[in-house]
């Protein structure tokens, strides 16, 4: 969290478990998995926490949660002091917390950039007025004006990811959820995206919650949240996170290439910090190694 903020809870759950089920041909549950299990998280306002984890974790099961598209098998989950199992709080709770998915044309649905934005206020019953204004702000925000009036057909993925993150934003969320936005974009797309998003938590204060398998993305992150077999198994900044690197092969994960570097140097002898993250970083420690020889 940073410094100055209040200690106000954005997402509180408590012994969290989802349980899905295969059946057979008779319709009889034939097994069951437990994607979730007795899961407790607190994220607060604010704050930019990441979410890593391998394929099956129970990451994007977690996400999808948050945004009460899917509901507990036990425990709770409240999104700003409201439970999500409780129906009468879908629109609130999906207004509180937006969602942005893996695949941008998934979210797209007009045929104009704006029209696309506008659709969410105008699902609310906004008033005209406050929905251009919306529009104007939600498209600056994620420095597309210029494409305000374009067919969302004839942008590169990230910008259509940027577009869909401006859908989100017309809804006035204060918290976005993100899951694996930049998988299927190419390193331009990727960028874009990432300054979008770091944008909106430092200038906006939009709480976000970023789910990915690029550790790379992770370094900038109040905290980062390791998840395995539907449990937090670490959870703490990525200085101290990524330092852990054997943990972090054990769990399947990999680590920021400068950061391996650093430890396999530190495993050779080097007296060098574990703790680094960039590429500016390592030139630093190893200018400093040269001059205390």
């Amino acid at each position: 969290m940073k410094a100055g903020e209040d200690m106000e809870k954005i997402i509180t759950s408590k012994g969290l478990i989802y349980e899905y089920y295969t059946h057979n041909d008779k319709g009889e549950i034939e097994s069951k998995h437990r994607a979730l299990d007795e899961l407790n998280l607190e994220i607060q306002k604010g704050q930019f926490v990441v979410i890593l984890g391998h394929n099956g974790s129970g990451k994007s099961t977690l996400a999808k949660h948050m945004n009460a598209i899917l509901h507990p098998t036990g425990g709770t989950l409240l999104i700003k002091g409201m439970d999500v199992k409780d129906q009468k709080n879908l629109w609130d709770i999906r207004q509180t917390a937006g969602m942005v998915f893996q695949n941008p044309d998934n979210q797209i649905i007009a045929a104009i950039v704006e029209e696309d934005v506008a659709f969410g206020p105008e699902n609310l019953g906004i008033e005209p007025k406050e929905i251009r204004k919306r529009v104007d702000e939600s498209i600056n925000a994620v420095q597309m004006a210029e494409y305000m009036t374009h067919s969302p057909n004839l942008l590169s993925g990230g910008q259509k990811q940027r577009i869909a993150i401006a859908g989100v934003l017309a809804m006035k969320p204060e918290c976005i959820i993100l899951d694996e936005p930049t998988a299927m974009l190419d390193p331009v797309g990727r960028k874009e995206v990432l300054e979008t998003i770091y944008r909106l938590n430092k200038k906006e204060n939009i709480t976000i919650i970023h789910i990915t398998h690029y550790m790379e993305e992770a370094i900038k992150a109040d905290r980062v949240v390791v998840m395995d077999r539907g449990k937090i198994v670490m959870d703490d900044t990525p200085r101290k996170i990524f330092s852990q690197v054997e943990k972090l092969k054990e769990l399947g994960l990999d680590v920021p290439q400068v950061t391996e570097l650093a430890f396999y140097m530190q495993k050779q002898g080097i007296n060098i910090s574990t703790e680094i993250l960039t590429i500016e970083e390592m030139v630093d420690e190893i200018w400093q190694l040269n001059s205390r020889k």
